[in-house]
């Protein structure tokens, strides 16, 4: 039997908090990002919350294995729910479903996957004639924090030297380049 506190305070906090929270806007001041991974618009992007995740062929853990995310913090579009489960989908097109609880509301992209190779630039502001910061290749992870409808604002890493030291970065990207944000999205 479930312990009557807990189950009561998780009660309380997805009846009352969690919309008192959205009602009043506070959901980027206070960190409470994850709620966009537990329910909302569809579709809609998330990212991996952990850097091991079964994703399963049918919305349930009966449900065989279809392969294995281990990298976390890589975004995926939820594409449909079924109870605690929802159907994912990778920057590649693969679909299948994860529990909820492995995703998180945290927005991340890729900087243009569908590329091989090529560079693109991450610029100081967000146009193409501000300085350049520094160029991304293909594929790498960045974290997005906030999005104007045509550029977005990302942090993220790169190799800094041969000894395999990882140096970070900030700047703006065109919305265009990044695989986990959708074209004219706007993020505050």
């Amino acid at each position: 039997m479930p312990h009557p506190v807990l189950s009561f305070a998780t009660h309380w906090f997805a009846r009352w908090a969690k919309p008192a929270i959205a009602a009043l806007g506070l959901i980027g001041i206070l960190g409470v990002a994850s709620v966009s991974a537990q329910s909302g618009p569809m579709p809609r992007f998330v990212s991996l919350a952990s850097g091991e995740i079964n994703v399963r062929v049918g919305p349930g853990q009966r449900y065989d294995i279809a392969w294995v995310f281990v990298k976390q913090g890589l975004p995926v579009e939820i594409i449909q729910e079924y109870d605690n489960w929802r159907k994912i989908r990778d920057n590649e097109g693969a679909e299948g479903w994860v529990h909820r609880n492995l995703l998180s509301g945290a927005r991340t992209a890729l900087v243009a996957p569908w590329l091989t190779e090529g560079e693109i630039p991450v610029m100081t502001q967000p146009n193409s004639f501000s300085p350049l910061r520094v160029r991304a290749a293909p594929r790498v992870l960045v974290s997005v924090l906030k999005c104007d409808s045509e550029w977005c604002r990302v942090t993220g890493t790169y190799p800094g030297d041969a000894g395999g030291n990882m140096r970070r970065f900030s700047g703006w990207i065109a919305q265009d380049r990044l695989w986990g944000v959708y074209s004219g999205e706007q993020l505050k």
